[in-house]
């Protein structure tokens, strides 16, 4: 584990930190799943909002570039591959079909900063182009650019960089992390999830804990340095974490106009890596300080607003103030989800999931039993516990054999049968009535998965057994 320590012992006002969790609390937009806050390598603040916990790896999406971008410092440090080699050269089987000059002069390093030339986020073209083999689809299509001249937030970039690691490390991107990040920062149990032509996606689908990233950040803070040993080429860290090009005209928030580095964003306040609805890793070289979040709010610029506001003026301010820091614990300690507001036990019954909600999500049926309920969708079911008034944890195995953990809420109303799903290794939740007169449900998704939403998709990728 990091070390722990008192804000104070750090020079950390802890009059900041509490009003830092009760804005991010009190905020509509703003739903948080955790926050961890380290000053000068120790951790000075950490809660989850209850029912997630502290030792489950979660989906934490765009921040797996972050650590796509650690595989590629790895990769250049051991002579597999270099930034400034086309891309081509990888991929030389498609040296006869890439026939744009563009295309043919770009590099892993222009990959990196995110500028491949093309205007846009290319990943449906990609596979429409060639669905076993994005990378084919991605490097046929034209830049609209020279390559290191347009920055576009393309997923397509950052697969291709995860494409040529594995290539050349002849292995997937966990295992060649493995011994070389996960176990030096003592990082357990992750997951990555996997796409055509069965390699890990690198832009997204990457698994681990809340101190997982905040020890990712505390690396890059220290330039790559942890523990006594260099792990990172410092240089690299300097390029990473630098701005390589604009991004003022592409994005709409402020702190998405500082521009772009590989696979790291600059910020207002230091850089950061992050991830859809609120996935973050922040790292304040100033004042040496890092904050890791999860979440699941579409407004992340609000999240990012609420560290400004009231972390960033405590910093460097030592302030003894016991009472304080005893508020600041007992409210981390007791930060929690409401759950489901009902009055009774749910309604039994069988509930069909038709019309809209049977395209938003993967669920097709619903079979609500005593205190528990069966999600049904093609060739798949879980069965789980539901808590009335409370939440209800739990793991359960679906019929394809994925662990899934879930935390359930709900019960009857005058009305209507209500449920809460928390698919709890990810951002998302599903919102659930059912209407014992018609026996249909409407499920929507609180927010919507950025992939397909099925139950396979909601959990932690593990090796299969055997």
């Amino acid at each position: 584990m990091l070390p722990r320590s008192t804000p104070s012992a750090q020079g950390v006002d802890p009059r900041a930190l509490l009003d830092l969790v009760e804005a991010l609390d009190a905020d509509p937009e703003t739903e948080l799943h955790s926050v961890m806050v380290l000053r000068h390598g120790h951790v000075v603040a950490e809660g989850w909002w209850a029912p997630h916990e502290p030792g489950r790896a979660r989906l934490v999406y765009s921040l797996s570039k972050s650590f796509t971008s650690t595989a590629l410092a790895f990769a250049v440090a051991e002579g597999l591959l270099g930034l400034d080699e086309t891309v081509l050269s990888h991929f030389p089987e498609l040296d006869a079909e890439v026939t744009d000059p563009r295309s043919r002069a770009t590099t892993l390093r222009h990959l990196a900063m995110m500028a491949s030339g093309h205007d846009r986020d290319m990943w449906q073209e990609a596979l429409a182009g060639d669905h076993t083999e994005p990378v084919r689809g991605f490097l046929t299509v034209p830049p609209d650019a020279e390559p290191g001249t347009l920055f576009a937030y393309n997923q397509p970039c950052t697969y291709t960089v995860a494409a040529a690691i594995q290539r050349a490390a002849g292995m997937s991107l966990v295992d060649y992390l493995r011994p070389r990040l996960l176990d030096p920062l003592g990082i357990g149990e992750v997951g990555w999830q996997a796409g055509p032509p069965g390699r890990q996606l690198g832009f997204t689908g990457f698994f681990a804990r809340t101190e997982d990233i905040a020890r990712l950040g505390q690396l890059y803070l220290q330039r790559g340095a942890w523990e006594g040993r260099q792990l990172l080429d410092p240089s690299y860290v300097d390029l990473a974490t630098a701005k390589h090009v604009d991004t003022a005209q592409q994005q709409d928030n402020p702190d998405w106009q500082q521009g772009y580095g590989f696979q790291f964003w600059q910020s207002r306040h230091g850089y950061r890596g992050d991830g859809a609805f609120g996935q973050f890793c922040v790292v304040l070289p100033e004042q040496d300080v890092v904050v890791a979040m999860t979440a699941g709010t579409e407004n992340m610029q609000a999240v990012l607003d609420h560290v400004w506001a009231h972390l960033v003026p405590g910093l460097g301010r030592t302030v003894e103030d016991p009472d304080t820091e005893a508020a600041l614990t007992a409210r981390l300690a007791s930060l929690a989800l409401a759950p489901c507001v009902a009055d009774a036990d749910p309604e039994p019954g069988t509930y069909a999931v038709s019309g809209e909600d049977a395209a938003a999500t993967s669920v097709v049926r619903l079979e609500v039993g005593d205190r528990e309920v069966t999600l049904v969708e093609d060739g798949d079911a879980v069965t789980f516990p539901i808590g009335v008034g409370s939440w209800a944890r739990s793991v359960r195995r679906t019929a394809r054999g994925d662990e899934i953990a879930v935390a359930a809420s709900g019960g009857r109303t005058s009305q209507e049968t209500r449920l809460e799903v928390l698919f709890v290794e990810t951002p998302h939740r599903l919102d659930i009535v059912c209407d014992p007169a018609t026996g249909t449900a409407h499920v929507a998704w609180r927010i919507q998965p950025l992939h397909e939403g099925a139950l396979r998709t909601l959990c932690l990728p593990r090796p299969a057994a055997g």
